[in-house]
């Protein structure tokens, strides 16, 4: 599956934006990853096990929301309340949905976007 994120840019703190991630075939559960100058790639968001359920970092619970429109075979992240800290490559990646493997681990996800970049200015 490839994948195709968009919607990264320079924005203030306290700013808002939303991140696309269009995949090219459906049946994968998508998830947001990210990775700051320096840093190793952390999880962002994901669908949890749970029908209709949501799993966040603590970092951005309460600011982010993941979404999809599953016609569309389409992911998004919402932003809000954004902060200096949240500055990364933004990463939408994939994987198979037989695979149980934690939500959270970079491991288990085999298929990775070419990532947008979001800047937060202080």
């Amino acid at each position: 599956v490839q994948l195709q994120a968009s919607g990264g840019g320079l924005v203030q703190a306290g700013g808002s934006l939303r991140l696309p991630c269009a995949a090219s075939a459906s049946h994968y559960r998508m998830s947001w990853f990210r990775q700051a100058p320096g840093k190793e790639r952390e999880f962002v968001a994901a669908f949890s096990w749970r029908a209709e359920g949501t799993y966040y970092a603590s970092s951005v619970k309460g600011r982010f929301t993941i979404s999809r429109n599953d016609a569309k075979n389409t992911v998004y992240l919402q932003m809000n309340s954004l902060k200096p800290e949240d500055t990364a490559v933004y990463y939408c990646v994939a994987r198979s949905t037989v695979n149980l493997g934690a939500l959270s681990s970079a491991g288990e996800h085999p298929y990775w976007g070419q990532g947008t970049q979001v800047t937060v200015s202080s």
